[in-house]
């Protein structure tokens, strides 16, 4: 079996109704979690937990319960064009030191949304955190990477999204870390994988449209504020060496 998707879902069952459609035709077999009581579409596999469980140990129940050589995570509000996944794919398959592959990544009003990011930094988290953003542009903001034409490397890629996983580096790196309450864990696994000497790239000729909350970009305190914080902490408990990059 080559790509098994694996999709958390929080009670987005309306979500799964538009995406899962575009989704299921490009993958070899559909995992759904459900981390609420719902009922998904009809025809798909289905993880009832018991209990919500954060977002990476999902992830990580979905990689244990699925058997392609990638696994890719999908969003219940990612939808991907036709032979974007195949693309995803075809790359990886090319670059066997890829470890993670994402798509170029669009609001569903069209605007492009940067999925490409730099490892945080003291003063990138001091302008992203703070009311110094309002000092920039959205899209100027120090840890966000350019809009490429090309594939391109980078840190990491926002793993809310549309995120193609290579099944041997997750063996390797012993999946998501679990410990995390919700965020921060996808800049975990890059950075694990970077450290492994896993590959991280962006391939623009890909495409998957994504209706992002963006719930921290938009307010400056709120309990996600607080998750993203704990998130960030258990971050440099486990790489201090991140507080003296600047």
């Amino acid at each position: 079996m080559k790509v098994s998707a694996v999709v958390v879902s929080h009670g987005h069952a309306a979500e799964l109704a538009r995406s899962l459609p575009a989704l299921q035709p490009q993958v070899d077999e559909t995992l759904v979690i459900a981390n609420l009581p719902e009922r998904p579409p009809e025809g798909v596999r289905v993880i009832q937990n018991e209990r919500p469980l954060p977002f990476a140990a999902n992830i990580n129940a979905g990689i244990a319960a699925t058997s392609g050589a990638y696994v890719l995570l999908a969003n219940p509000d990612a939808v991907p064009e036709p032979g974007a996944i195949a693309t995803l794919v075809d790359f990886a398959d090319a670059h066997p030191r890829a470890g993670l592959v994402g798509p170029l990544v669009f609001w569903p009003d069209g605007r492009w949304q940067p999925s490409l990011r730099r490892f945080p930094t003291v003063l990138g988290t001091l302008w992203r955190r703070t009311p110094l953003r309002l000092l920039r542009p959205p899209y100027e903001q120090p840890h966000y990477a350019t809009r490429p034409t090309a594939p391109v490397q980078g840190d990491w890629l926002l793993g809310g999204a549309c995120l193609l996983m290579r099944r041997t580096m997750l063996d390797e790196l012993g999946g998501w870390d679990a410990g995390y309450r919700h965020y921060v864990e996808d800049i975990d696994v890059a950075y694990r994988a970077a450290q492994a000497g896993w590959e991280r790239w962006l391939v623009p000729n890909a495409v998957v449209t994504h209706d992002y909350a963006a719930v921290i970009d938009k307010r400056f305190f709120s309990r996600h504020t607080l998750w993203h914080m704990r998130g960030m902490l258990r971050f440099l408990r486990k790489h201090p060496e991140r507080l003296r990059a600047l």
